[in-house]
């Protein structure tokens, strides 16, 4: 039996352990790097909300790539926890009457430390986002399926493309950048697929820090060479895919996508997430065709070999811990 002082010292352990986890998810990736979550805590739960403030209500209007990040940022979080020896319970969506509360999550008991997941740990400041031309080796079938199995783990699929379903899915890009013009921010990421980039553009890149969100989350630079989906000869595209296309599968998709790029960065393997191709609709037809009408598209992922000129990538500033914890008593 606990006394009341190892009970405190205990409690204490357990919120120290949700402060850190949650500190250690501001690295989990996030679409255009909205970070677009919030969390409160109370004893041995932690609550995790959509911050619609960070949500881009243009490109995002079914909040489809929000709450995928947000999954990205629930599997961070349940990855320190596991590491750090805490046996937790998730509830997704817990409340239907509130859609902006993704997940309830409770620590049990102490555990032993997971070993995948103090692996993971220890690869979460590592892991960023690769937007230069994929030139090195070919992923090999070991890798592809090491990462497959880390994304199906967590409830998520990926349908790797053959090279004529990449120039198809080239071409949809091209129909679409003609008839939706007027959106910059997808302009620039269909660009990436059909080889239109002026310049000195820099994809998926170069529009996101024109823009910004109202929020404390700096806009990447754009201080990268042009890339686009013809140059990368050597990388290897995906779909992230589910059963069904609902806000449960979204956030489900996110959590999948940290352990597959996890894994990815864990055996030398950059990810590039492409969201535009799913959010128009031209280009959603055609990746839901590709599916074989069965499933459905959440996000397309460029996967490639990393090379030395990869090992300098920008850092990416992150919403201080402090701005997105809550206690119940700030929520009234």
């Amino acid at each position: 039996m606990h006394t009341n002082s190892s009970t405190v010292q205990y409690a204490q352990a357990i919120n120290d352990g949700l402060v850190g986890a949650i500190a250690a998810a501001g690295y989990a990736p996030s679409i255009r790097n909205t970070q677009p979550w919030w969390w409160c805590l109370d004893g041995d739960t932690a609550n995790l909300y959509l911050e619609r403030s960070r949500v881009r209500t243009v490109t995002d209007p079914d909040l489809r790539q929000a709450i995928l990040s947000c999954g990205a940022a629930l599997h961070h979080v349940r990855t320190t926890l596991a590491a750090e020896g805490w046996r937790v319970a998730v509830t997704r969506m817990p409340d239907a009457a509130d859609q902006d509360h993704f997940a309830h999550l409770r620590v049990e008991q102490s555990a032993p430390p997971d070993p995948e997941a103090v692996r993971h740990v220890r690869t979460i400041p590592l892991r960023h986002t690769n937007r230069r031309p994929v030139t090195g080796a070919p992923v090999g079938s070991e890798d592809v399926r090491a990462i497959t199995a880390a994304v199906r783990a967590e409830g998520g699929w990926l349908q790797i493309l053959y090279t004529d379903q990449v120039l198809e899915l080239s071409a949809a890009a091209g129909r679409a950048q003609h008839a939706d013009s007027g959106e910059p921010v997808w302009q620039a990421e269909l660009a990436y697929w059909t080889g239109t980039q002026p310049a000195g553009a820099t994809g998926p890149r170069a529009d996101v820090a024109k823009q910004a969100p109202p929020t404390t989350v700096a806009g990447p630079d754009s201080a990268e060479p042009p890339i686009n989906a013809q140059n990368d000869r050597t990388a290897l595209f995906a779909i992230l895919y589910g059963r069904s296309d609902e806000p449960r599968d979204w956030l489900r998709a996110g959590e999948a996508l940290s352990a597959g790029w996890l894994t990815a960065t864990e055996r030398g393997i950059s990810v590039l997430p492409l969201s535009a191709p799913v959010e128009v609709s031209g280009t959603r037809d055609t990746m839901h065709r590709l599916l074989s009408y069965l499933n459905h598209p959440f996000l397309v992922l460029r996967l490639g070999t990393v090379d030395a000129a990869d090992t300098d990538a920008p850092y990416v500033p992150r919403v201080p811990a402090e701005q997105i914890i809550q206690r119940p008593d700030a929520v009234l």
